[in-house]
């Protein structure tokens, strides 16, 4: 087992942490002191800490996940399917996907995706439906079609149903009053991105074959350390070296793999850090690269900290070697947020600009508005943008220089697709790069409405630095949703141009483009793109 380590270079943080040391700060974390990070947060810090202790608090889940899963395999049940968003998917996901085990992880609206999900072994499907809330519009609209789907087939859904969310929600009341196959009501004092060791992490994790004892135990295994008040503390460290990089200019923060064996952990800790730091027009964007050898890793920018998670042959010049198993390092940067949220002056444990998008898509779904004209249509692609971003443009290419003209020295480019993230237009993503190396900026992808629940809080909370180029496709195939006056390609449009709306009343420049023929659509974009 790979002890847990944070390694520095090229970064001064020794006053930063003694100070942190000083102030007891770890270990009053540890203790649950929700005075830490001011008055103002106190409120809601005195109901988000349940997270420090969950490698204890979580283990009675065990036994009861072992049980449900012996018996669903017993009856031939042997594909897991999670409905959930945010902190209720990105966990599951780097858990199976580092265990090397099938999760079925179904945290879009696109119904070409939504569809081909229904369509994969439905007599072998258990659908977990995972919300915190127990209101999420996209989970409860998957929970809605897989039901009908399953009683279409002669199943009985509520058999198929294993339900997680916080006592008192209507999630819980429907699993109850509806006879699901087994509920699972999670720690409600712990926010939805420090979860990874509650029951929503744990339960679809668990369900899929992934061995969730060892994650307990890896992070107790450290849990002393972390809230130890000494300069060795390896969150102290890497707390109040993205802090520290911060105040110094290094207010984003790219996270790179190498080698450590752990499979797309940079996306899960992009919600954790986006979401917590990014309000009040401060911040650390964090950067989920695919390699050590990105542009933004290789050869940062002066506002960029590289943090690579593994043991890299060349370290950074100047960032943050982070070493551990999954257990410890979910446990180690929570901890390590939570303590950049106190150098950096903000409640970590709030998202005050994520209700905004939802807001407004709910508004568009419920006016149903005729769509925005597009400015121009070239190449099939319909082009919209901004107020003042299109004036004097005709053409895509030209679009896309108008956009990126924007960029400030010290900004960034977000690239928020709306499409299928695992099906035929997955390539998009390729484009982060060469936009990289084109702008000599940092750049981001999310998809949507996956990101809303992620780097959206950053995007409208954090600095004005951003531009955003929005990429939304028309469905082959439109799907309906039981019981709703809305199909998820009308949900998913309304999510879209939702949050670009949010994005504009912010002054944010946004460019908005409409593949009218998503094969070909992707393919013209790459090319411009790149």
């Amino acid at each position: 087992m790979t002890a847990l380590s944070v390694s520095t270079y090229g970064l001064d943080a020794d006053a930063v942490v003694d100070g942190l040391v000083g102030e007891k700060v770890a270990s009053r974390i540890a203790a649950k002191d929700a005075t830490l990070w001011g008055p103002e947060a106190e409120p809601e810090a005195s109901i988000r800490l349940g997270w420090t202790d969950l490698h204890e608090t979580s283990r009675p889940l065990l036994a009861e996940i072992e049980a449900l899963s012996a018996e669903l395999r017993s009856e031939g049940l042997d594909r897991i399917v999670l409905a959930g968003m945010g902190g209720s998917s990105l966990a599951p996901e780097v858990i199976t996907r580092s265990a090397g085990v099938e999760l079925t992880v179904l945290d879009t609206t696109d119904p070409g995706a939504v569809e081909r999900a229904l369509a994969d072994r439905l007599d072998r499907t258990v659908i977990v439906v995972s919300s915190k809330s127990g209101s999420t519009v996209e989970t409860d609209s998957q929970r809605r079609v897989f039901a009908a789907a399953f009683e279409a087939a002669g199943i009985d859904p509520a058999s198929r149903i294993v339900a997680v969310t916080d006592p008192g929600s209507g999630l819980a009341e429907l699993a109850e009053t509806g006879g699901y196959r087994k509920l699972f009501l999670a720690d409600p004092n712990v926010g939805g991105r420090y979860s990874a060791l509650t029951a929503f992490g744990l339960v679809p994790s668990g369900l899929a074959g992934a061995d969730i004892a060892a994650l307990l135990d890896e992070a107790a295994a450290v849990a002393e350390r972390l809230g130890g008040d000494v300069p060795d503390n390896p969150a102290l460290r890497l707390g109040a070296a993205l802090a520290g990089a911060h105040e110094q200019g290094r207010d984003k923060v790219a996270i790179a793999d190498a080698g450590s064996g752990i499979v797309g952990f940079a996306d899960w800790a992009e919600q954790l850090i986006a979401e917590s730091t990014g309000k009040q027009g401060t911040g650390v964007l964090p950067i989920a690269s695919g390699s050590v050898d990105d542009p933004e890793v290789a050869h940062p920018a002066d506002d960029v900290l590289p943090a690579i998670v593994g043991e890299p042959a060349q370290p950074p010049a100047k960032g943050v070697v982070v070493a551990g198993e999954l257990g410890a390092q979910f446990l180690l940067w929570e901890y390590a947020t939570a303590v950049a949220g106190k150098l950096l002056g903000i409640n970590p444990f709030d998202q005050p600009d994520v209700e905004s998008a939802k807001v407004a898509a709910r508004g568009l779904l419920d006016a149903t508005p005729e769509p925005e004209p597009a400015a121009f249509t070239d190449g099939g692609i319909e082009v919209r943008g901004s107020a003042g971003l299109l004036d004097g443009v005709d053409s895509l290419a030209g679009a896309v220089d108008a956009l990126l003209g924007r960029l400030a020295p010290d900004g960034y480019l977000a690239v928020m697709a709306y499409l299928d993230r695992q099906g035929p237009d997955a390539g998009l993503a390729d484009v982060r790069v060469p936009l990289e190396r084109r702008t000599e900026r940092p750049v981001t992808f999310g998809w949507g409405p996956r990101f809303l629940h992620s780097t959206g809080q950053y995007h409208k909370g954090g600095p004005a630095q951003g531009v955003y180029l929005q990429v939304t496709g028309a469905p082959a195939n439109d799907l309906e949703i039981p019981d709703r006056p809305f199909t998820f390609g009308q949900l998913i449009a309304a999510q879209a141009a939702g949050d670009a709306q949010v994005l504009a009343d912010h002054d944010r420049p946004v460019l908005r483009l409409h593949l009218t023929d998503r094969t070909a659509g992707i393919d013209t974009l790459r090319g411009i793109l790149r």
